[in-house]
C-alpha cells in the first residue's frame, strides 16, 4: 500500500512541478535555470516544515506512516527537480559555461539547506503553540 500512496503522491508532485517550471519560465529569462532552484528552494521549504511537525516531540499534528510517505517521499520527490538540476548543470559545463555551472550548484545547494532549515524552524516553531 505504501507503493501505492507514494506513487499518487509522486504524479502529484511532478505535476505541481510542472505547473511550477512553466509559471517561473515565464517569467525569467531562459539564459540560466531558475525554475528549477525556485523549485527546489520550495521543496526544500515543505519538506523541512513537514518533518519538524511530524517528528515524536512534536504535539502539532500526526501522520500515519502512509501520509508522511506521502508527502514526503511521493509529493516532495517528484516536486523537487534534482535530476533536473543535474542536466541542466551538466550542459551549462558542456557548454564551457564554467560560471553559470559552479553559480547554480551555488545557488541551489546553499538556498536549499537555508530553506530547509527554514521549514524545519517553522514547524517546531508551529509545534510549540
Amino acid at each position: 500500500m505504501a507503493y501505492i500512496w507514494v506513487a499518487i503522491g509522486s504524479a502529484l508532485g511532478g505535476a505541481a512541478r510542472y505547473w511550477c517550471s512553466e509559471l517561473f519560465t515565464a517569467a525569467a529569462k531562459k539564459n540560466f535555470p531558475w525554475e528549477t532552484i525556485l523549485v527546489n528552494i520550495i521543496g526544500s521549504f515543505i519538506i523541512g516544515l513537514f518533518a519538524s511537525i511530524t517528528e515524536k516531540h512534536s504535539s502539532l499534528v500526526t501522520f500515519s506512516s502512509h501520509a508522511k510517505l506521502f508527502i514526503t517521499a511521493g509529493i516532495c520527490g517528484g516536486f523537487t527537480t534534482f535530476s533536473a538540476f543535474s542536466l541542466q548543470t551538466l550542459t551549462l559545463l558542456q557548454k564551457g559555461k564554467i560560471l553559470e555551472a559552479s553559480l547554480n550548484i551555488s545557488l541551489s545547494v546553499v538556498l536549499c539547506l537555508i530553506f530547509v532549515w527554514l521549514g524545519y524552524a517553522l514547524g517546531a516553531l508551529a509545534s510549540r503553540l
